[in-house]
């Protein structure tokens, strides 16, 4: 009991049926209306909002002016009887908008000071909402963020246990790894000048549950990485992890496909396609710029190096030279852009490290406009605009350098395009499982192969001889591993785990981690190769940008409880924050100041 008031409804529980009843509802008040005859109280809860009713010429004048007292926020609990609302007075935008409470008790459980703002007027700054998280998670909006959250934990879990896996928890005070993001370091008080360093992912302690024979795990963990923060990317976020054994990628597909289904299904009432289609690598990187392309949309690059290739152009000739490429894509029906939004795209590119952008207009009266016309024909031209297949009313923009540069920089501007078109639409899901990744990325700075995803990833066994070629051919080599992707976000990464100790340690060696490394980092699982360690297949799925894409969002923030923001601190806690030298000693730590511009 509360004030001697015990809660029988949330409110949005309450409909017509329960006209007549008496019941006690608490909550927030949303907003107070005193007009001539009545005063309102709109009351909220994580369920929504219920209208309260107190008639001006009731006998209980202390009732009436406990009402006139309270504000916005403030929390109260209220007794009274559920009436049917007159039909001119009904209010569809309000689930609960056919009835009201008609009050008979109220009590103010606590008060409340004006907030810092108003909590939906969407005109806030972020920072400030993040500050007080605590009021801003009281939105509707972010409410149901949370709560589709919530159900995606349900489903996940009730799926794969359905499946045969066992739900495990992995250490998250763990060893550094020499390879992948960067790690946060934890210093150990009884071991003086050592670290744990939290996961990354639990990657070998799930291989590791494969060679105890447990066939199927999964957990819904949290992971960690200390690199720069995106719209997309917090430092600690959470994933759908899991392992299967003797599974091949098809188990991968399969599995992935079914989970996905069921989640979007279950939460929001989406239907995703049985079969999610593939394409490789190589494909979507020509195709749209991107490994991870956005299908709603087309809008797909096009090569016309061969087309201008001989030209008086510099700009065009010098990238063919180098052994670069001139591509482009075609915005349709945006020829009549105007140029200060053309220049803006110009700009776009160059964060992208690309020079600038060509453009030829075709505009709707079949003119052609073009920042090229002086070094091609119009021939030259018309055969670049039947490349793109445009049409009277489109845009063709073209950028010439390295093709690396070109496909990044076109693969961000189709996008950003897109963006400015208004053409990208929430609601419409479109997977795609892309393949055949590079099991290897070079390094120009380094000069040195890195793993794509990480050192354990098996390559595809047709590959598997140019391991031993070596030299530039280990580029060549694909791995057995496969993106899943959901409108232009990776959403869940997976492949086959290589099961030899024998090629696990041509991997290291490739990578240049040395034997001392491998064993420093990972000598429990190369022990484990030497009893009978199985084939094995595994994904992770990022929960947070799962959720971000089911609740419409384009930020994950908006989907954490309590997220970090850019320089991944927190600005309700204040974290990270600075100990005090006590707290150093005892760790044996000596902080040096730095000087931060």
């Amino acid at each position: 009991m509360i004030n001697k008031m015990k809660r029988t409804h949330m409110c949005c529980g309450l409909n017509e049926t329960h006209a007549g009843q008496e019941v006690c509802v608490m909550g927030w008040v949303n907003k107070q209306r005193d007009l001539s005859h009545f005063v309102f109280i709109a009351l909220r809860d994580r369920t929504g909002l219920l209208q309260i009713a107190f008639d001006k010429d009731m006998a209980n004048k202390e009732l009436l002016n406990k009402a006139l007292a309270v504000r916005g926020e403030y929390v109260i609990a209220v007794r009274g009887k559920v009436a049917l609302r007159t039909e001119k007075d009904v209010n569809p935008a309000m689930e609960t908008g056919k009835i009201e409470i008609i009050a008979s008790e109220l009590n103010v459980l606590s008060e409340a000071e004006t907030p810092p703002f108003q909590l939906l007027d969407e005109g806030v700054r972020e920072d400030l909402r993040l500050q007080y998280r605590y009021l801003d998670l009281r939105r509707p909006e972010l409410q149901r963020n949370l709560f589709n959250r919530h159900k995606t934990y349900q489903v996940t879990r009730n799926f794969l246990s359905d499946e045969g896996f066992w739900e495990f928890e992995t250490p998250v005070l763990a060893n550094s790894s020499p390879e992948g993001a960067r790690d946060y370091l934890v210093p150990s008080r009884t071991h003086p000048g050592h670290f744990f360093a939290l996961p990354q992912s639990p990657q070998v302690f799930k291989q590791l549950l494969m060679a105890s024979g447990f066939d199927k795990y999964f957990q819904i963990t949290k992971c960690f990485r200390d690199e720069d923060l995106r719209a997309d990317r917090q430092p600690e976020f959470t994933q759908i992890d899991l392992e299967m054994t003797f599974a091949d990628m098809e188990d991968i597909f399969s599995l992935g496909e079914q989970l996905v289904g069921k989640i979007f299904k279950e939460v929001i009432g989406a239907e995703l396609p049985a079969k999610f289609p593939r394409m490789a690598y190589a494909e979507a990187m020509q195709r749209f710029g991107s490994d991870k392309p956005d299908l709603r949309f087309g809008m797909e690059l096009q090569d016309v190096s061969d087309i201008v290739a001989g030209s008086e152009f510099a700009v065009f000739q010098n990238a063919l030279n180098d052994g670069g490429s001139i591509r482009g894509i075609c915005a349709q029906g945006q020829a009549a852009m105007p140029r200060k939004q053309i220049d803006s795209l110009v700009e776009f590119v160059k964060d992208y490290n690309a020079k600038g952008l060509a453009w030829v207009i075709y505009a709707e009266t079949g003119e052609i406009k073009t920042t090229i016309s002086k070094f091609f024909s119009e021939d030259k031209i018309k055969n670049i605009i039947n490349r793109f297949n445009a049409k009277p009313g489109d845009v063709i923009f073209l950028c010439a350098d390295k093709t690396n540069i070109v496909l990044d920089a076109l693969g961000a501007l189709r996008v950003e395009l897109a963006k400015r078109m208004g053409i990208l639409n929430p609601n419409e899901f479109k997977p795609l499982w892309v393949t055949e990744f590079p099991l290897l990325d070079w390094s120009e700075e380094d000069n040195r192969f890195y793993a794509n995803a990480h050192p354990f990833t098996a390559p595809m066994d047709e590959d598997l001889h140019l391991m031993e070629v070596g030299g530039t051919e280990l580029g060549k080599i694909r791995a057995n591993y496969a993106d899943l992707v959901i409108n232009g976000y990776e959403t869940s990464s997976g492949g086959h785990r290589i099961h030899r100790t024998e090629m696990q340690n041509k991997m290291f060696e490739i990578l240049q981690i040395t034997p001392e490394q491998a064993q420093a980092g990972f000598s429990h699982l190369l022990e484990a190769f030497k009893y009978g360690y199985p084939p094995s297949a595994g994904m992770a799925f990022g929960l947070d940008r799962l959720c971000m894409l089911m609740c419409g969002d384009s930020s994950i923030r908006d989907v954490i409880a309590f997220p970090k923001v850019k320089d991944a601190s927190c600005p309700l806690t204040k974290a990270p924050s600075v100990v005090n030298n006590e707290q150093l000693n005892e760790l044996g730590i000596n902080v040096i100041p730095q000087n931060v511009e």
